[in-house]
């Protein structure tokens, strides 16, 4: 079996930095089908099972992009929270900005050099990332196939006085869980809400998702609850939609960072995608 290959990339973000990123694909380098992954709110396409995923659908016959969204935060090393002033101006406009960047390079051959085409396009988004996607693939037709992990259900997550603060002073602080590093997230996020809600909105766009869509839920997850996931799947086209309900999964599936290996829950999610990237994309 062709071992798979890792190739590094660099676009500019929508902040004007770098976006960095890489994709994976076994064996030459041959027209095959696509998906982008999406990491969610304080990851990176480093972290914990998003290396895995992308290793699996590549070994399934795809090449599998992974990218930091601008505002992630982390630095050239792909781990460390080196720039948490582009972690600040993050807004959910800039996600998609980005994106479409990667998307649009990716679907026009030109993310890395001798990569053809994909025959077909699928994306994949964690948590927040999971919210860009569901916007981005309302809004495109050449997105063969969704998967979402944990999605938000909507991109407004703090309550009334926590806003209230934030906008009186200018920012609110992120904990870090996994450092103890506190990261500033500015008023550009709510100031992007405000101006473009509605357009960024995954329950209101989510009708308009034309492509298969994998909705998976961990039953126990912490972060994202139940009821968002079904909110979810009720907006979407049911002729299109499948809702998974992972029981005993987390928000993460039980998996770390660093990665320390696999669990019941993850496999079962991994399993389910895999098996849907391949009857839709392939």
């Amino acid at each position: 079996m062709a071992t798979v290959q890792t190739i590094p990339f660099q676009l500019p973000g929508a902040d004007g930095g770098p976006l960095r990123g890489e994709v994976r694909v076994q064996g030459r380098l041959e027209a095959r089908p696509g998906v982008v992954i999406c990491h969610g709110f304080k990851g990176f396409k480093d972290w914990g099972f998003f290396p895995h995923v992308a290793q699996r659908l590549a070994l399934a016959g795809m090449a599998v992009v992974t990218f930091n969204f601008s505002g992630s935060g982390v630095g050239p090393d792909g781990e460390s929270f080196s720039e948490p002033e582009r972690f600040g101006r993050a807004t959910p406009s800039r996600d998609q900005q980005d994106l479409s960047l990667v998307w649009d390079t990716f679907g026009s051959g030109g993310l890395v050099d001798g990569l053809p085409v994909p025959a077909r396009m699928g994306l994949f988004g964690h948590s927040r990332g999971g919210a860009a996607a569901v916007v981005h693939a309302a809004a495109r037709r050449d997105c063969g196939a969704l998967v979402t992990w944990a999605a938000i259900s909507s991109y407004h997550r703090w309550g009334r006085e926590t806003v209230r603060l934030w906008r009186e002073e200018g920012k609110v602080d992120i904990v870090n869980t996994r450092t103890g590093e506190i990261l500033p997230l500015y008023t550009d996020y709510l100031d992007d809400l405000e101006a473009h809600g509605n357009a960024l909105d995954p329950l209101a766009t989510a009708a308009r998702v034309a492509a298969p869509w994998l909705i998976v839920q961990g039953s126990v997850d912490e972060a994202v609850k139940v009821r968002e996931a079904k909110a979810l799947a009720q907006a979407a086209d049911p002729e299109r939609t499948e809702l998974l309900i992972i029981e005993g999964g987390s928000h993460t599936l039980g998996a770390r960072h660093p990665w320390a290996g696999s669990t019941p829950q993850f496999d079962r999610a991994m399993d389910a995608t895999v098996d849907w990237y391949v009857r839709h994309l392939m």
